[in-house]
Order: C-alpha cells, then structure tokens, then sequence
C-alpha cells in the first residue's frame, strides 16, 4: 500500500525530444539552433543524412551537400568539424564522416 507522501509525489519528468524535423519548412533548415544540444541533434541528422561513411569530400562538395539546406554552409561545416562529425586531414584536402 503506498504512503500518501508517495501518492502526492509529482510525476516523474521525462526529458521531452523534439523532432529534428521540426527546424525545417520545405526542406529548408529555418535557423541553426543556438541551443547546444539542439544544434547536436541537428548535426546527427545531417551527418546521417547528407554524407555517406564510405566515401571521401572535397570541401566543395560538403558545401554543396549543406547548401541543399541552408545558406550559411561554411558554419554547417566548422559545426559538424568540431563535433567530430565530419573528420579531416590537417591540409583541409578531404572531409569524412567521424563518429
């Protein structure tokens, strides 16, 4: 039988995701999230479904790849850079995807 300090205790939360999706409209990333774990998630998505783990880009072609959905691809890319998606040698030659 529970105590009632157990039956009065409020709900516990759970953390509330929302869907990658919903930072854009017509396919189109509306605004790079300043929140960092939002701007993470966003990565991931990108990541995953912008850039092939198999195959080497060229920068210009990782441009090309974020331009599809936003304009600002040269923070897209310094962004996906330092979270260790997307890996590259010291002479910028080549990007890969990281983790």
């Amino acid at each position: 039988m529970p105590t009632e300090q157990q039956t009065l205790a409020p709900p516990a939360r759970t953390p509330r995701t929302h869907p990658v999706e919903a930072l854009f409209s017509h396919g189109r990333l509306v605004a790079i999230p300043r929140k960092e774990a939002r701007r993470e998630q966003l990565l991931v998505h990108l990541a995953d479904t912008l850039f092939d783990r198999e195959r080497s880009y060229t920068e210009r072609e990782v441009n090309e790849a974020l331009l599809t959905v936003h304009e600002d691809c040269s923070a897209l890319r310094r962004y996906l850079v330092v979270a260790g998606l997307l890996v590259r040698p010291r002479d910028g030659s080549s990007y890969r995807r990281g983790r």
